[in-house]
């Protein structure tokens, strides 16, 4: 091989390894960007409840109740027969109540057994005063994918200072709408005004980042940290 082609060659493997740490510097600062921002995003929820990172879970409709205990909510619900139930199992809403450990100073209760308002938005109504007026602070989500339906309410001490609700037509909408709402974008519509689909779709979609915002997501805990919380069933007259 003649000096000039070994000079070329030379060149060509310096050209490569300098490419080669261009790429790895890119994954790097890719990776402390990515870190960064997920960070941030936790600060401005106001969240510290460990993220998940695997396979998060979501029920499609759940209760956040603050600075109660487990066998508070559990007495208020008026379950009879319970027994103990992981995080994962609960998160799939297939109980008539699950009711969770408490996280960073919430309750979380799913199940089959929550009135939704495009079941009938008065038994929701009244479930949630009733509730309330029990344990105090009361937050209520809800987000049907398929049908776009979607709701969430604040109560304190029996009191709504805060609900919308759209199922086909806005059914409730009730106090004055509250900054994380705004921030996010989630569309509210009156009485009788019609709501896209799109729009409704995108609000559903919102519904989690607003309960981020409120208290924290559901599918953004760590199971693996937590004591199991309990199913249970209402008494059957």
């Amino acid at each position: 091989m003649g000096f000039t082609a070994q000079n070329d060659l030379a060149a060509i493997l310096m050209l490569v390894m300098h490419m080669v740490a261009l790429v790895i510097a890119c994954i790097v600062f890719v990776g402390i960007f990515a870190r960064r921002r997920s960070r941030l995003a936790q600060e401005r929820s106001g969240s510290n409840v460990p993220a998940r990172t695997m396979f998060p879970q979501r029920p499609s409709t759940w209760l956040a109740i603050r600075a109660a205990t487990p066998e508070r909510v559990r007495v208020a619900l008026g379950l009879s027969r319970f027994t103990p139930c992981s995080w994962a199992e609960g998160m799939t809403g297939e109980h008539e109540f699950f009711i969770s450990p408490r996280v960073n100073g919430w309750v979380i209760v799913t199940g089959l057994a929550i009135p939704t308002p495009d079941d009938n938005v008065d038994d929701c109504f009244r479930f949630l005063v009733s509730l309330s007026r029990k344990l105090g602070h009361v937050q209520f989500f809800h987000a049907q994918k398929f049908l776009h339906h979607h709701a969430w309410a604040r109560l304190d001490d029996g009191y709504v200072t805060r609900a919308y609700a759209w199922a086909e037509e806005t059914v409730w909408n009730q106090g004055t709408k509250t900054l994380p709402e705004i921030e996010l974008g989630l569309k509210c519509f009156d009485y009788g005004e019609p709501c896209p689909r799109t729009v409704a779709a995108r609000n559903v979609e919102k519904v989690a980042q607003l309960a981020a915002r409120w208290n924290f997501d559901p599918a953004a805990v760590d199971e693996r940290i937590l004591t199991a919380g309990v199913a249970g069933e209402v008494p059957k007259f």
